[in-house]
């Protein structure tokens, strides 16, 4: 099952509400994800860029957009960024895939 790295900022109104009323929304994350068939591996609140990070396991690409697009449309965040992220497993297959291509970059 592929796995994906989700940052988000909130806007200025969930960021207030969530002020007035502190809440763990790693629940309903997790339902949301499920319902496409995938599952919450961690959840954590960040500093900077983002105010959120989330690694989920999903079931596909499709279903990663359309989470993506689901809380995007929600109007609560400001930013909205996935990541694919690869297994070391995969990584080692890309790189040994890489270099049987012999891709030579142009030359000046």
């Amino acid at each position: 099952m592929p796995s994906y790295l989700i940052q988000l900022s909130y806007a200025p109104p969930t960021i207030a509400a969530l002020v007035r009323k502190p809440t763990n929304r790693s629940e309903v994350i997790s339902t949301l994800v499920a319902k496409l068939g995938g599952k919450l591996v961690g959840s954590w609140m960040s500093f900077g860029d983002y105010d959120l990070v989330l690694v989920i396991d999903d079931a596909n690409n499709v279903s990663a957009a359309a989470c993506s697009m689901a809380v995007s449309a929600s109007g609560g965040f400001t930013k909205f960024k996935t990541t694919p992220l690869l297994s070391m497993e995969e990584s080692v297959a890309a790189m040994k895939q890489a270099s049987s291509l012999g891709y030579t970059p142009p030359s000046a």
